[in-house]
C-alpha cells in the first residue's frame, strides 16, 4: 500500500532577494511561476535568516539549529557529517530523500565544486565529477525532475532542489539576455549617507557604486560557454577581480561593453553610479528569470503527473540579498534586506489559496515543520518550532514572535563586514556590533552605547535612523535588551555585550 504521506520539494536558490519575486509587489521584473506559488498557497512576508550568508544558512535549515549550535559559522565551515540531520531523520521515517548537496543522509546527492559555473558546469556525485553542457539552472533541474521520475512512487520524497543563480557574478542564461532593458527605479536609500549609524554600515564594501568589479558587470568578456566565448579570465569573481576605477575627472572613464562593443561615458559620478546599478540591476534580475522559468517546469510536472495535491512545495532563498538599498549589493548585514528570506508555500490539502502570513518564522523552523507534516518524531536537539498552525491560519498564543540573527565572519577579507548579533519582534529591530572598538558618528564619544543600533520599523522601515539614543525610547531599548538575552540564553548562544544585572 502506498504511503499517503506528503512529498515535500523545497526549491532554494543562492541571493534571492524577495524584491526580486513580482509577488512580492516591487514591481522590477515579473516572475510568473514563483507567484503561482503565492496564488495558489501562501506568502510569507517576515521569515528570516539567522545568519545571513550561505553555508551557514543551509546548515541552519538542514539541522533545526542555531550557528553556534551546528558549528557551521562561517563561509568556510564544513558540518560534521556525524551530526544528525532532518533528511536523517526523514529517511528513518520512511521517506526517500535527495540533495544537489552533499552531507549525509540523502539516497542521492549531486553538488557543483565551490560557487559552481553557470555554462557547462562541473558536478560532483557519488561515482565521480562530470561537466554538463547546458545552463545551470536547468542542468539542476533536469537532475531533480529525473530522481523524481525514478524514485519509488510507494513511498513519499524529500526533495532539495539547490540553484546556483541568483549569485554573483550574475551570467544569464542566452536566451534571457534582452530582458530587462528598461530602467529599474533607483531605490531611495541609494544614496544613504549611513549618518548617525553604526560605523560598520559606513565601512562595508559592498557599495553598488564603489565595489563592483568588471567581471559583476559583464564588462570584461562576454557571458557564455567556453565553446562560444572561450576560456574564462578568471574562473569566478574575486577579489583579484579589478573594481572599476572611480577617477577624479570621471569624464576620462570610457567603458566598453565586450558583448557589442557599446562605448560608455559619463559625465557625473552619479550618473557612472547609476550605470553600475543598472547593469547589475539587469544582470541579476536576468538569471532570476531562468529560476522562474524552471520552477514553472517542475510545477508542471507535478501538475501532469497527478502529484500537486500531494506535495509541498516550497520556494525560498539562503538569505535575502541587497539590490541596491543603502548603495549595496550582497548581504551579510541584519538590515531587512538582508535578513528577510522570501518564503512562498503550496499544499492543497491544508493551505488555502492566495493566503498570506504576516506571523515571524525563521530558517530554523523548516525542519520541525517539515517532520510535523510527514510525522517523524522532532528530535530534541532541534531549536526550531513547526509552523503548521501558520499554515492553516491559526496563529497559537504562544507562537514567538521574535527573530535572532549572528554574523559571526568579523572584516572578511572581501567585504569589510563586522561580527554582530540582533534580535527584531513585529516592531523594533535591536543590533549590537562587537569585536572592534568603533563610534556611531554624531553621538557622545565613549561607553559601550556606542555599539548598539535600534530601529522603529513601523516609523522608519528603511532602517535610516537609529534610536537607540532618543529618550522616548528608553523603555524600548530595555525590552528590546531583555528580549535579546532572553533569546540568546533559550537557545544557548553566548552574549559579549555586558550584561545587566
Amino acid at each position: 500500500m502506498a504511503d499517503s504521506r506528503p512529498n515535500i520539494l523545497f526549491i532554494m536558490a543562492d541571493d534571492h532577494a524577495a524584491k526580486s519575486i513580482s509577488c512580492y509587489g516591487a514591481g522590477i521584473n515579473n516572475t510568473p511561476n514563483l507567484d503561482r506559488l503565492a496564488t495558489e498557497g501562501m506568502k510569507f512576508n517576515h521569515c528570516y535568516v539567522t545568519n545571513s550568508i550561505c553555508t551557514p544558512s543551509r546548515a541552519a535549515i538542514l539541522t533545526g539549529t542555531h550557528n553556534h549550535v551546528n558549528g557551521v559559522m562561517t563561509l568556510d565551515s564544513k558540518i560534521n557529517k556525524h551530526l544528525p540531520n532532518v533528511a536523517k531523520q526523514l529517511r528513518v521515517g520512511g521517506y526517500q530523500t535527495a540533495m544537489d548537496h552533499e552531507p549525509t543522509g540523502f539516497d542521492y546527492w549531486e553538488v557543483v565544486p565551490g560557487q559552481g559555473e553557470y555554462h557547462d558546469p562541473q558536478f560532483i556525485g557519488p561515482s565521480g565529477t562530470t561537466r554538463e553542457s547546458g545552463y545551470a539552472t536547468d542542468i539542476i533541474t533536469d537532475k531533480s525532475l529525473n530522481w523524481i521520475k525514478s524514485r519509488d512512487p510507494k513511498k513519499p520524497f524529500f526533495m532539495m532542489c539547490h540553484h546556483k543563480a541568483p549569485h554573483r557574478s550574475w551570467e544569464c542564461d542566452p536566451k534571457h539576455k534582452n530582458l530587462y532593458k528598461d530602467p529599474v527605479r533607483v531605490p531611495d536609500t541609494f544614496t544613504d549617507n549611513y549618518k548617525n549609524r553604526a560605523k560598520a554600515a559606513k565601512v562595508a564594501k559592498m557599495r553598488v557604486a564603489e565595489d563592483l568589479t568588471y567581471m559583476d558587470l559583464g564588462l570584461a568578456q562576454p557571458d557564455g560557454p567556453a565553446h562560444i566565448v572561450g576560456t574564462k579570465m578568471l574562473d569566478t569573481w574575486s577579489w583579484f577581480d579589478r573594481k572599476i576605477p572611480d577617477p577624479e575627472d570621471v569624464t576620462k572613464l570610457k567603458l566598453i561593453d565586450k558583448e557589442d562593443g557599446t562605448v560608455f561615458t559619463f559625465k557625473s559620478r552619479q550618473e557612472l553610479a547609476e550605470f553600475k546599478f543598472q547593469r547589475y540591476m539587469q544582470r541579476y534580475l536576468r538569471t532570476v528569470q531562468s529560476i522562474d522559468d524552471n520552477v514553472g517546469r517542475m510545477l508542471d510536472y507535478l501538475d501532469a503527473g497527478g502529484l500537486a495535491e500531494n506535495t509541498i512545495v516550497i520556494y525560498t532563498s539562503d538569505q535575502g540579498f541587497f539590490l541596491g538599498e543603502h548603495g549595496w549589493f550582497d548581504k551579510r548585514l541584519v538590515y531587512e534586506n538582508s535578513f528577510n528570506m522570501p518564503f512562498l508555500i503550496r499544499y492543497p490539502r491544508e493551505i488555502s489559496a492566495g493566503s498570506i502570513c504576516n506571523d515571524i518564522i525563521c530558517n530554523v523552523d523548516f525542519a520541525p515543520t517539515w517532520l510535523d507534516f510527514a510525522k517523524v518524531r522532532k528530535p530534541t536537539y532541534m531549536q526550531g518550532v513547526s509552523f503548521r498552525q501558520l499554515l492553516k491560519q491559526r496563529t497559537p498564543q504562544d507562537w514567538q514572535q521574535v527573530a535572532y540573527h549572528r554574523y559571526w565572519m568579523h572584516r572578511d577579507i572581501i567585504h569589510e563586514a563586522y561580527a554582530h548579533y540582533a534580535v527584531r519582534d513585529k516592531r523594533y529591530k535591536l543590533i549590537y556590533w562587537y569585536n572592534e572598538d568603533f563610534g556611531i558618528e554624531g553621538t557622545r564619544p565613549g561607553g559601550e552605547e556606542k555599539k548598539w543600533e535600534l530601529f522603529d520599523l513601523d516609523e522608519d522601515p528603511m532602517e535610516l535612523f537609529n534610536c537607540y539614543f532618543e529618550p522616548k525610547y528608553s523603555d524600548v531599548v530595555k525590552y528590546m535588551t531583555k528580549l535579546l538575552e532572553d533569546k540568546m540564553e533559550e537557545i544557548g548562544d553566548e552574549p559579549v555585550h555586558p550584561r545587566q544585572i
